[in-house]
């Protein structure tokens, strides 16, 4: 899901803004969400506080998954659970949300270039392939492994999937890939948009000011009193189960793919004031640091979740701010320490960068075969946690350099 001279829109291949050149860092801040994905996903399986689509249960604040998740271990101690949470939490809060405003600052100039046809053939082609087969292949065979494996299931596949699966599970979308629709869909409603406005070009206003923190901080109270609002009508757990969208998080990721088409047009990730970075870094580190005691004041440490997650009450909005804040602070944080000490690309990183689009979509199998591998062992959900990832990352960034290298796959890839 990174932006290097091979990749798309999740990933752009040619989509700089003119005037920055090339953005080294946006690259290595790419390689990082991956790298963050990818164990957020392990956390996933050994605290034990959800699955990969979405939950409906307690588990709901601090994950995106689903009931028909691919594996969980299920046995977290209180420590593990409590780690897990934490982890868990304040990075759903802010990473995806930075994956989409990122991705969308590359829209504007791809489109630019290529045109209303070629741009939709790109996006189907980079996008919509990957989807598909994930959706339609991988998703139901990663959840009939586990039925079978972990369940006892006998059943055959194809009548897992024709009788169970598609009744139950996304028909789109599946797993970690929800995230490859939402960028379909969100460059398929900018496309119509432009359609409708006319095709008058879009360049970059060279040095626009980045706004002042008090303009940020207001942006951030209205997408936390929108995203309250929003779970009014459906708690954070509540998805559309045919395509694996969680709604009560796309307040957040349409405001941020909005912000990422004007961040570009006024070359926001360039003219970031040092200052600003520093200030809103050191607020998101704060916000980390005080997400135990917001639930535990709360009535989390008392099974009180549900209170969070939606609905009039306090700590629903408490957490609805929570969230924003943390998501725009650190937000800005990375994209500053990103600008200013990870700025440059060598042999390794430039490898790393064209393939974490790959990695994203195959992180899962991955990950999911270690902890089968792994799960008769006798170790703390951690220390498993600790191997899996140590053991993952590697795996996935070699897998996809061969992946790459299968004849046509850099079309897609």
């Amino acid at each position: 899901m990174l932006i290097s001279a091979n990749q798309p829109t999740l990933p752009a291949r040619d989509e700089q803004p003119a005037t920055s050149g090339r953005l080294f860092f946006v690259d290595n801040l790419r390689v990082f969400l991956t790298i963050l994905v990818l164990i957020f996903h392990v956390m996933v399986i050994y605290a034990a506080l959800g699955g990969w689509q979405v939950v409906q249960d307690q588990s709901s604040l601090v994950t995106a998954a689903d009931k028909a998740f691919y594996y969980v271990e299920g046995r977290a101690d209180l420590i593990t659970a409590a780690i897990g949470a934490w982890f868990l939490a304040t990075n759903q809060a802010y990473f995806m949300g930075l994956f989409v405003l990122i991705s969308a600052y590359f829209v504007l100039g791809s489109h630019e270039r290529k045109g209303h046809g070629r741009f939709v053939k790109d996006r189907l082609v980079r996008l919509g392939i990957p989807l598909a087969v994930y959706s339609w292949i991988v998703s139901p065979l990663l959840v009939y492994l586990d039925r079978v494996l972990i369940d006892g299931l006998r059943t055959p596949i194809w009548r897992f999937i024709t009788e169970e699966y598609i009744k139950t599970d996304a028909v789109l979308g599946g797993g970690p890939l929800w995230f490859v629709e939402a960028l379909l869909l969100f460059t398929g409603g900018y496309v119509i948009w432009r359609l409708i406005g006319g095709r008058a070009p879009v360049k970059p206003q060279a040095q626009v000011p980045f706004p002042h923190s008090g303009w940020v901080a207001l942006f951030a109270v209205g997408l936390g009193l929108v995203g309250f609002l929003v779970r009014l009508w459906r708690p954070v757990g509540w998805h559309f189960t045919p395509l694996n969208l969680q709604f009560p998080f796309f307040a957040q990721y349409i405001a941020l793919f909005i912000l990422g088409l004007i961040a570009y047009r006024r070359n926001w990730l360039l003219t970031l004031p040092d200052k600003t970075g520093v200030r809103w870094l050191i607020l998101g580190i704060g916000l980390v640091l005080i997400f135990p005691l917001l639930a535990l004041i709360g009535g989390a440490a008392n099974g009180g979740i549900d209170v969070f997650t939606g609905g009039w009450h306090w700590q629903a909005l408490v957490y609805a701010l929570w969230e924003s804040f943390l998501c725009v602070a650190v937000s800005i944080g990375l994209i500053y320490a990103f600008r200013r000490y990870a700025n440059r690309q060598g042999r390794l990183t430039r490898h790393l960068a064209r393939g974490a689009y790959t990695v994203y979509i195959i992180h899962a199998i991955v990950i999911t075969g270690l902890a089968y591998a792994i799960r008769g062992v006798d170790l703390h959900p951690l220390l498993k946690f600790g191997v899996v990832s140590l053991i993952g990352v590697p795996l996935c960034f070699a897998l996809s350099a061969l992946i790459t290298r299968i004849p046509y796959a850099d079309r897609v890839l």
